[in-house]
């Protein structure tokens, strides 16, 4: 297996207790993040998923749904650690695995497949997806930031996508902006999103490692990698029909459901009628 797509699926939560099984418009997050990774291992050459949970309750609603799941320690602090002992526990050695996060239900596949090529390519320790915010986005960005400051993560990278920094204020700062609005249509800021590929080695070394002190003051675990001097490959994607984010709360589970029903729901291709 050259790819290990891993769903990390925790019952737990402090903030909203079975959060992968909450329903979003008839069908749970988890199935809709499970359809998404199956799509992109059928997609990449020599890639399989699974979900890696740490309850009985998340592996039958898997089963139900036809989707390969595997028990992981509920000690397991990240969705990194958890997507690493998931490949231990299959017994499988992935050239890369696919951290996808559980509570992002409307991830696209080609961001997946994406980051999996990125790191195939550039010779990176890990990869991740990048948007190019237009101006009406990063205007939407700064209005967020006002009422929820460390609510959407931008990032700088060098000439070769390699990434300089990750922050959750926004940069890099804009000198000249009325000139730069009125010859390009886009900003120069990226808004990064929450998926990560690691190769399999990068990863193991990564969870090892102590946490780190910008990592901390952020309070963005990809921090770490480059702190220890580690890479991470950005790869440029287009924005998402639905820009939704992740859930952590039952209210963001009402505004995913009034995108699915002003949009149209994007997983009906994914389920039979």
């Amino acid at each position: 297996m050259k790819t290990l797509i891993v769903v990390p699926a925790r019952y737990g939560s402090s903030r909203f207790p079975g959060k992968p099984l909450a329903q979003i418009a008839g069908r749970s997050m988890l199935a809709r993040v499970g359809a998404r990774a199956r799509a992109a291992a059928n997609a990449l050459d020599g890639a399989g998923y699974v979900v890696a949970t740490d309850d009985k309750r998340i592996a039958d609603h898997c089963a139900e749904y036809g989707l390969q799941s595997v028990m992981t320690d509920a000690s397991l602090e990240s969705g990194s650690d958890r997507a690493l002992a998931a490949a231990e526990a299959l017994g499988v050695s992935p050239e890369v695995i696919v951290n996808l996060q559980g509570d992002a239900p409307f991830t696209p596949v080609d961001y997946i497949t994406r980051i999996v090529e990125a790191l195939e390519t550039s010779g990176a320790d890990a990869a991740t997806p990048v948007i190019r915010l237009d101006w009406p986005a990063l205007d939407a960005l700064r209005k967020t930031k006002l009422e929820t400051p460390f609510s959407g993560t931008t990032c700088v990278f060098d000439n070769a996508g390699r990434a300089l920094w990750f922050s959750k204020t926004i940069i890099p700062a804009i000198r000249k902006e009325a000139a730069l609005r009125a010859s390009d249509a886009f900003s120069p800021v990226w808004r990064h999103v929450g998926l990560y590929g690691f190769r399999a080695d990068a990863l193991r070394q990564f969870t090892r490692l102590p946490s780190s002190p910008l990592e901390i003051v952020e309070g963005l675990e990809q921090l770490r990698l480059l702190e220890n001097g580690m890479s991470i490959q950005c790869a440029p994607v287009a924005a998402p029909a639905i820009s939704t984010g992740g859930v952590d709360t039952p209210e963001d589970l009402a505004r995913l459901e009034a995108l699915i029903a002003e949009h149209g729901d994007p997983d009906k291709d994914f389920f039979p009628a």
